[in-house]
């Protein structure tokens, strides 16, 4: 990255401060970096998880399949999903608080006897793939932000804080030669005036 600078001590101390705004922020970004990658890996290990238990639940049931044939889907629907958020390394990520079910039992009477079962079997999938959906909704949004983080230590590290570097280095070459160049002018002036001095008094 090209920074644009003039040659003068303000420019200096600009880029001076600017340099350590960055230099200050970076173990901050370095830490945060870390901590989402932890966290976008421990979602996405407990999202696999529920994956799991989910098909596992569903490959249980599919001896039963003949009688989910026959199950009647009105008994039981899902009414909402309460969600809440949580602030992990300064990212807001869903939390899953409750699930409400609505269940249909007016005429349960005249289904089958197995049917208040089949109702708590659904249930149980329903939770799983609920809670697996929000977990990964979580890491979704973790790993964005983590993508986001590690985007800013490069354009810090590898861009930025060596451009400034860079640039107060020159700066810095340039004032001290303007500073010898000033100082060896003075010099030949002083010694012109010295010999000047030295012939009138000769005369």
């Amino acid at each position: 990255m090209a920074i644009k600078f003039q040659y003068n001590k303000t420019a200096l101390q600009a880029l001076d401060k600017q340099l350590k705004v960055r230099e200050r922020a970076l173990p901050t970004l370095k830490n945060k970096e870390s901590a989402l990658r932890v966290e976008v890996k421990r979602a996405k290990d407990k999202a696999a998880e529920l994956g799991k238990e989910y098909d596992s639940q569903i490959a249980s049931y599919e001896n039963m399949s003949r009688l989910w044939g026959e199950f009647d889907q009105s008994l039981i629907r899902i009414k909402d999903v309460e969600l809440s958020s949580k602030k992990i390394a300064g990212v807001f990520t869903p939390v899953l608080e409750k699930i409400i079910f609505e269940a249909n039992t007016d005429n349960l009477f005249n289904q089958p006897i197995w049917f208040p079962d089949g109702m708590s079997i659904i249930k149980k999938i329903a939770e799983v793939a609920i809670e697996r959906e929000v977990f990964l909704k979580k890491m979704n949004l973790l790993d964005f932000a983590r993508k986001k983080t590690t985007q800013k230590v490069n354009l810090y590290e590898k861009v930025q804080i060596p451009g400034f570097q860079d640039a107060i280095r020159k700066i810095k070459r340039f004032l001290e030669d303007e500073d010898n160049l000033s100082k060896a002018a003075q010099k030949i002036v002083k010694d012109r005036q010295e010999k000047q001095r030295q012939e009138e008094a000769e005369v």
